[in-house]
């Protein structure tokens, strides 16, 4: 959901993307993408694109012919990323876990430790099975041999501690339009000054023209003209940044985990049980199973028709199997909670599952003070 302060934002006048009040709108972004990444990093950015543009930067710049790139793969998105890698012309190496299974952090450390790559890649949150992977033991392996990190923040920027600096992450990435609460079309990405002294170091030109990092800091940094980036997203994202800073980082981070709570013991009280174990959940997308006497198809497309509400499927070897729905940004609250699970419930009703007990009770129990 795109928050009403954001939105309003978008009326102001378009100027031009060479224009200088452009460049302060570009100045304040960067800044407030330290803020909401947790970096001190100077090199933040935002790439004129969608999250996967973000993606494809972070690989772009930092792989060159016969990289060894090590991937940890446990979703659609972290394959998305070995597939850039490998049209990049990077020699691609994986740990693989079923999807939504998480990593051992050991293991993860041995896998580094063997095949000592130059990148290492994981998806913070993986928004296909409502994963979130621990990156401090994949940053500390991956430094040990001198490896930069490359992490998708997709769904957890804004949403959930992201923390770049702690974690030892060099390149990261996220979208505009899930926990920050704007439009699709912005790539925020910051990058660690040691990833910037690599990426001067390469010995082949980056093969991606448009995403060329260093080319992209003189048109934000320098001012030359390098594309025709939209100020209306602009105006947009830095509402919604400075809407994460107003609120507080932890704060934000705070509602989201009391909705999330309160959700998962909604579904729970109604019988049904979440595809994630309990430590290694996304609080900004939640995924319940569905039952077994229950078509998820059908179950989504009556939200739709009769509520108004639009979740999503799982996908891949998840299809048909888990519900993927977003409690994120402006759409966190404990009202829409209620609303999902009461809506939840007469859909799952509609196709003859009783559920043992109220969703919307056993939520409200939860928000209880113990």
């Amino acid at each position: 959901m795109v928050a009403p302060r954001v939105y309003q934002a978008m009326q102001q006048n378009v100027v031009g993307h060479l224009d200088p009040f452009f460049f302060e709108v570009a100045e304040e972004i960067r800044t407030l993408l330290g803020y909401v990444f947790s970096t001190a990093n100077q090199r933040n950015l935002a790439i004129s694109g969608t999250g996967s543009s973000g993606m494809e930067a972070a690989v772009a710049n930092f792989t060159e012919p016969g990289t060894k790139f090590a991937l940890l793969s446990n979703g659609f998105f972290a394959d998305r990323i070995g597939e850039m890698a490998r049209r990049h012309g990077a020699q691609v190496a994986r740990l693989t876990k079923n999807w939504g299974e998480p990593f051992d952090a050991q293991e993860a450390r041995e896998f580094i430790r063997r095949e000592r790559p130059q990148l290492v890649a994981l998806v913070q949150a993986e928004t296909s099975t409502g994963m979130y992977n621990q990156a401090k033991p994949v940053c500390e392996a991956a430094h040990e041999v001198d490896a930069l990190v490359i992490a998708d923040c997709v769904t957890s920027l804004g949403g959930m501690p992201v923390m770049v600096d702690e974690n030892g992450v060099d390149i990261a990435y996220s979208c505009t339009q899930k926990g920050l609460g704007c439009p699709p079309g912005l790539a925020p990405v910051t990058v660690s000054p040691r990833a910037v002294e690599r990426l001067r170091q390469r010995k082949t030109t980056v093969e991606s023209w448009y995403l060329d990092l260093e080319l992209l800091d003189t048109y934000y940094t320098g001012h030359k003209y390098h594309h025709t980036a939209c100020a209306t997203l602009f105006y947009a994202l830095r509402e919604g940044l400075a809407m994460v800073a107003d609120e507080g980082r932890e704060c934000r981070w705070q509602r989201h985990l009391a909705n999330h709570l309160a959700f998962v013991a909604g579904i729970e009280g109604m019988g049904l049980r979440m595809h994630v174990a309990q430590d290694h959940r996304l609080w900004t997308l939640n995924t319940p199973r569905v039952p077994d006497s229950v078509d998820d198809a059908k179950l989504r497309q009556y939200l739709l028709d009769r509520r108004g509400i639009e979740i999503a499927g799982g996908f891949g070897p998840l299809a048909g199997k888990i519900l993927r729905i977003g409690l994120m940004g402006y759409g966190s609250t404990i009202d829409n909670v209620m609303l999902l699970l009461e809506a939840l419930e007469d859909g799952l009703r509609q196709q003859g599952y009783r559920p043992p007990a109220s969703g919307v009770a056993a939520a409200q129990a939860a928000q209880r003070p113990r």
